[in-house]
């Protein structure tokens, strides 16, 4: 069985951070949520470095090994990060999440990686599954039982990661494969969605008909909640056969109003050098 994506992509800035610094590719083979970390240390270069390093990944550099190929692209991503920061000392500090889904050629498996906190979600006949485990403190916190379900929605260092690309010489994502069938639904999102609204109305917002119905709602939810952080979505539905579509980034905006000038220069010189695309792509659709 050959199956691949039709998709549907919303970031939104939220309604207190200044800049947007997540990063998102949506192909019909593979699906891609990055959201930088830094603030004032370039987490928006981050993000978008990596996401050119995972575009990269069309279906034949795929087909052969497609878990190592992924590995591969997120590894070749933090590389490009130290590069980027030995280019430019200043963006020292800079870093981000991922969180991916890459179709298996002619088959009906997936490989899902995961880095942060950054989150995939499957539904499957209206029940929502959360795949990947969140590389976090309050994660750590709650496998050893120090802390309930409920505390750890309120706990003060909830956006504290463990694991990033940050540049560092040893990252280790995480990486399964998943079988799947014609009808589910995955769910990539930055934590500015998860760390807002609960899984029982995410799974009612994705349990809507259409893909950019649930979209749109996911957004508002997060900012009916209080917007605190950059939102990102991919709602993304397994179709058996070929599902044609353009791939859609959206790469985070370099100019942050917050940097002056010889830093946004910095900051673009260090992307190029990296080999990041000189083009940016509206945030919204």
């Amino acid at each position: 069985m050959s199956l691949s994506l039709r998709f549907t992509v919303r970031s939104d800035k939220g309604l207190v951070r200044e800049v947007n610094e997540d990063s998102v590719y949506a192909a019909p083979h593979l699906l891609v949520v990055a959201d930088g970390m830094g603030g004032h240390a370039a987490g928006e270069v981050a993000s978008s470095v990596v996401i050119s390093h995972m575009a990269e990944l069309g279906p034949e550099r795929t087909r052969a090994e497609p878990m190592e190929a992924l590995r591969e692209a997120i590894l070749a991503g933090n590389r490009a990060i130290a590069d980027a920061v030995r280019t430019s000392p200043e963006l020292e500090g800079m870093g981000t999440t991922l969180t991916a889904v890459l179709m298996e050629a002619d088959s009906d498996r997936f490989v899902v990686a995961n880095v942060g906190d950054s989150r995939t979600y499957l539904m499957r006949d209206g029940e929502l599954v959360l795949l990947t485990r969140d590389d976090s403190l309050v994660q750590t916190l709650l496998d050893d039982g120090r802390i309930t379900p409920a505390e750890a929605l309120a706990h003060p260092q909830r956006a504290m990661v463990t694991k990033a690309l940050v540049g560092g010489e040893s990252l280790s994502p995480a990486l399964f494969r998943l079988e799947t069938l014609p009808g589910d639904r995955f769910l990539l999102c930055s934590d500015g969605l998860s760390d807002l609204v609960p899984e029982a109305r995410l799974a009612a917002a994705l349990g809507l008909s259409g893909r950019e119905e649930a979209a749109d709602r996911l957004v508002e939810l997060a900012l009916g909640a209080g917007g605190r952080d950059n939102i990102s979505v991919v709602v993304a539905d397994v179709v058996q056969g070929e599902a044609p579509a353009t791939p859609v980034v959206s790469r985070a905006p370099l100019q942050a109003p917050h940097r002056d000038r010889r830093t946004v220069y910095a900051l673009a010189a260090a992307a190029l050098a990296a080999g990041l695309v000189a083009y940016v792509l509206r945030p919204r659709w």
